[in-house]
């Protein structure tokens, strides 16, 4: 286990030497969502019965800073190795296709739960958050930093240079994100609006989160686990494949 351990601390190290950009910076974008969201809607937006606005808000908040950053952890890692070329070293290691799979799916969920976990300990200075289901908080915390983790390692396999990894995070990540209900219930929308939001994944993710604090959401926790418990399966099986035969890692 000596190659996997040695792979999960490099990518350990690589985003927190540089924590002032991976780790305070998201932090800080999520605190000026905060604090502009709120004082806008704070006392003209009610979502659930006696949650204001603001505790509304941050659950989300945490969940897009979780995953989004869970993401850019193993893409940003995968695409900067292959255009500096220092890939081929890690490739000619006697490390399987699964160990390379686990330490930067490791290293991935271990950033976006950092920043999270920033993220709710700045915000509880400015409203008090129930606790309603801290389980139903830990799992879908682990299993979206996790299924984003695997979509990170597709991507930067995909993707050859920076500006298609800037494309990729442009075009799918960023939309997917704030279209999923961080800022908003999806019951505030038109009935199509409705039906298109189900078919987000990131939608799961948040409202099964946001369920974990106040105990409600626009659907079944459990449907939400099994949404996103599938997407990670499908995901896992196709970074497994992509990594098994080497593709666009061995010339």
């Amino acid at each position: 286990m000596r190659g996997p351990w040695t792979l999960f601390k490099k990518e350990l190290l690589r985003f927190w030497r540089v924590g002032f950009q991976t780790v305070a910076a998201p932090v800080m974008t999520a605190l000026l969502y905060l604090l502009i969201f709120s004082h806008v809607l704070q006392d003209k937006v009610q979502v659930y019965p006696g949650v204001g606005y603001t505790a509304f808000l941050i659950p989300g908040l945490i969940m897009m800073s979780l995953l989004q950053n869970s993401f850019a952890n193993s893409s940003s890692s995968l695409i900067q190795s292959k255009v500096m070329g220092n890939i081929i070293f890690v490739m000619l290691t006697p490390i399987s296709y699964l160990q390379f799979f686990l330490a930067f799916l490791a290293a991935s969920i271990i950033r976006g739960m950092v920043v999270g976990a920033c993220i709710y300990l700045v915000a509880i200075f400015f409203v008090d958050l129930p606790l309603a289901h801290p389980g139903w908080i830990l799992v879908f915390a682990l299993l979206g930093s996790a299924l984003m983790g695997t979509f990170g390692i597709i991507a930067g396999i995909w993707a050859e240079k920076f500006d298609q990894m800037a494309a990729f995070q442009n075009f799918v990540i960023m939309p997917l994100s704030f279209l999923s209900g961080v800022f908003y219930s999806i019951h505030s929308l038109p009935p199509f609006w409705q039906q298109v939001s189900h078919l987000n994944p990131f939608f799961y993710m948040i409202d099964g989160f946001r369920y974990g604090f106040f105990g409600a959401g626009d659907i079944s926790p459990f449907i939400s686990l099994g949404v996103v418990l599938a997407c990670f399966f499908a995901l896992s099986l196709v970074t497994l494949r992509m990594l098994k035969f080497g593709y666009k890692l061995r010339g």
